[in-house]
């Protein structure tokens, strides 16, 4: 049988709510206000005590609790049951009310807390969601856009300098505005505009994968990394025109080959002879070189690797090196095992020789202006060196065949080392000293 509850209207009280108690033998009573409609307070058997209102909606009983009297005196609980009639009079259910109210402020928060995430935020979630797709130069571009100023350097006593993208990693999302990115982009340029026009893509693609995720959607301004002035300040890439002249060949290789590194000396010699790519050479293994059949597997950037001729001053020049590890430009002290930079050497190079300033990469320019002195067609060179066809033909006709590329790329050396006064040895010729295993010269 069902317990029959309390019933009792009264005025309610400060004296009245607190002396109400649940009869013996009940699990619960109420007790109603007069002044009131709807409001009542339920009592259980254990002694809680709790303000609640009742109604009806759509013909059915309603009734929710409005909170504890310690919480609520009894004109709030009185203001706040006449709200709910009101809800209920006009066919709204206050749960539903109750529940897009706390969705609102659910919203709101979320909102205050996004108009707080800086360019630093998202720039380390897109690095560490984007990080395992990119390739290693990729990678350490975007950590060197981001750096810090003032940390060690793993090999210089120098502190290191702010990466281009630092001054903005502590704004707001919601600050990166038109405006003030071109007058980011205005300062660095001025500093550093090759730099600075790649940072600009490195922040344009950042914030392009940010504004497809909910946490930070809407946050930039649609037009902050289009808009007209930003993209008039970003520095318009210029091409360079450093290579080594005909005429400096002569003393380059005069002061790489009297280096007291023959590992870093042939390095840079294949970085000239190949056109490749430092890291592309840097990563050279053992068993890339192919001494039988005069080949070298390029792990290549663009499509994943590439064959090249092992030409004969080559084939001479990687016989003679060390076999410490699986790197054919090994390092006995780098931590990787194999040579990491050979930028400091050659600088230290040219000012033997008396040269002006050359990259690493400018040797790979090199390769390409002095091929054209014997005819090469440029189709073979950009083959030998791993560049992405560009005309029609070339890109769906066209893969030359390794001797065709033998050919061509045997006289590109032939008249380099000429120039050099250095004999090309027999294409024939075994080096010196070569020991080969199903082709391969073994560590």
């Amino acid at each position: 049988m069902a317990t029959r509850k309390n019933t009792n209207r009264v005025r309610f009280t400060k004296g009245r709510v607190e002396g109400f108690e649940c009869p013996a033998g009940q699990s619960e009573a109420f007790l109603w206000d007069t002044e009131s409609a709807g409001l009542g307070l339920r009592v259980r058997a254990g002694g809680s005590k709790q303000y609640v209102f009742q109604g009806r909606l759509h013909g059915r009983t309603l009734r929710l609790t409005i909170g504890k009297p310690a919480a609520w005196d009894i004109d709030e609980a009185r203001t706040e049951a006449r709200r709910l009639r009101v809800l209920v009079d006009n066919g709204v259910d206050p749960r539903d009310e109750k529940a897009e109210r706390e969705q609102a402020a659910e919203a709101a928060r979320q909102e205050k807390e996004r108009g707080v995430v800086s360019l630093g935020d998202a720039w380390d979630a897109y690095v560490k969601t984007r990080r395992p797709d990119w390739s290693e130069h990729h990678a350490a571009d975007h950590d060197k856009a981001m750096q810090a100023p003032g940390q060690a350097r793993k090999r210089s006593h120098k502190l290191t300098t702010a990466g281009a993208l630092w001054p903005l990693r502590d704004e707001r999302l919601a600050d990166l505005t038109a405006d003030r990115l071109a007058e980011w982009l205005n300062a660095e340029k001025a500093k550093r505009p090759t730099v600075a026009a790649r940072a600009y893509r490195l922040l344009r693609a950042c914030l392009t994968w940010a504004e497809g995720r909910p946490e930070y959607r809407g946050l930039v301004a649609a037009d902050a990394v289009t808009n007209t002035e930003v993209r008039r300040a970003v520095p318009k890439p210029q091409a360079r025109g450093d290579v080594l002249q005909r005429e400096q060949l002569a003393p380059w290789f005069d002061a790489v080959r009297m280096m007291g590194n023959p590992v870093v000396s042939a390095y840079l010699q294949a970085l000239l002879l190949t056109g490749a790519r430092r890291e592309e050479m840097g990563r050279l293994r053992w068993e890339d070189v192919d001494f039988q059949w005069r080949s070298l597997t390029i792990r290549d950037k663009v499509e994943g690797e590439r064959v090249i001729p092992l030409t004969p001053y080559m084939a001479h020049l990687l016989a003679a090196l060390p076999r410490r590890n699986e790197w054919v430009f090994s390092s006995p002290t780098a931590k990787a095992g194999r040579l990491m930079d050979g930028n400091h050497a050659h600088t230290r190079v040219l000012a033997a020789a008396g040269l002006p300033h050359l990259t690493l990469h400018d040797l790979r320019r090199s390769f390409g202006t002095l091929s054209e002195w014997v005819e090469c067609p440029v189709g073979v060179v950009a083959q030998i060196q791993g560049h992405k066809p560009t005309a029609l033909a070339e890109k769906h006709y066209r893969r030359r065949p390794l001797d065709l590329l033998r050919l061509w790329h045997t006289k590109i050396e032939a008249w380099i080392l000429d120039q050099a006064g250095i004999d090309q040895p027999a294409e024939d010729e075994q080096p010196a000293g070569l020991r080969v295993v199903d082709g391969r010269a073994p560590a």
